[in-house]
């Protein structure tokens, strides 16, 4: 592989083919680190501020300390690094159905991995995190019907836009409703979109929890010289 371009790992998976690239960004000189699922692109290092956006504006409507936090998808790591800067978290959970993700992180592939791996207060879940809050155990396999401050997800492109069908209920009152019973009174649920805010996804938020609002987000798009967005959406019980 060349300096400015290299293919670190790639994989079959029940979902498709993923691989994660590092390519040289000639602009800065900065490496760019990238996930693909077949010829779909998940996340670039490139663009973090959404995903960081998630976790600062979920963990923001919390008081006090000692927060139990369920990231849903690693990824590259940017919201699970954001909600660990948070000295008030005691736990997080990161659930990721792609073992290969995690591995990724626990080999050190990535830039925050070595990070995430040595906070004592980060834990990985290899698991789907859709099953996983519309089960009857909840979302700690090891802790049955367990509840959490905050339930934070990044794994879709947008509500109306999934990455496989069976995540489209989770989008519903009734989906919403079941991540709702793992949360403590007063907790939270945040969603990272790429899509503009959407009307139809909120009512069924403003349906299901006490309060909800829609966050954009934007930030500095170097690709077109322009600026891009994305939208957070915050719900407490």
């Amino acid at each position: 592989m060349s300096a400015r371009f290299e293919e670190i790992d790639w994989r079959p998976t029940p979902m498709g083919e993923i691989s994660l690239r590092r390519r040289r960004d000639p602009a800065s000189g900065t490496d760019i680190f990238e996930v693909k699922l077949g010829d779909d692109f998940l996340m670039s290092s490139l663009f973090t501020a959404g995903e960081v956006a998630l976790a600062e504006l979920g963990l923001a409507q919390l008081p006090g300390d000692g927060l139990d936090v369920v990231v849903g998808g690693l990824g590259l790591g940017h919201t699970a690094e954001a909600v660990l800067k948070d000295s008030r978290v005691r736990s997080l959970t990161v659930v990721d159905a792609l073992g290969e993700v995690i591995e990724w992180h626990e080999r050190h592939l990535v830039p925050l991995g070595a990070r995430l791996t040595a906070d004592p207060r980060c834990r990985f879940v290899a698991g789907d995190f859709f099953s996983l809050a519309q089960s009857a155990d909840g979302l700690d396999p090891d802790a049955p019907e367990r509840r959490f401050h905050a339930v934070l997800v990044d794994i879709d492109h947008s509500p109306a836009h999934v990455l496989h069908p069976g995540h489209v209920s989770f989008y519903q009152p009734a989906g919403l409703r079941a991540l709702a019973a793992r949360l403590h009174p007063g907790g939270v649920f945040a969603l990272w979109s790429d899509d503009p805010p959407e009307e139809s996804f909120n009512s069924a938020l403003t349906e299901v929890f006490a309060e909800a609002a829609a966050h954009v987000v934007t930030f500095d798009n170097p690709l077109h010289g322009g600026t891009s967005a994305n939208t957070v959406y915050v719900a407490r019980t």
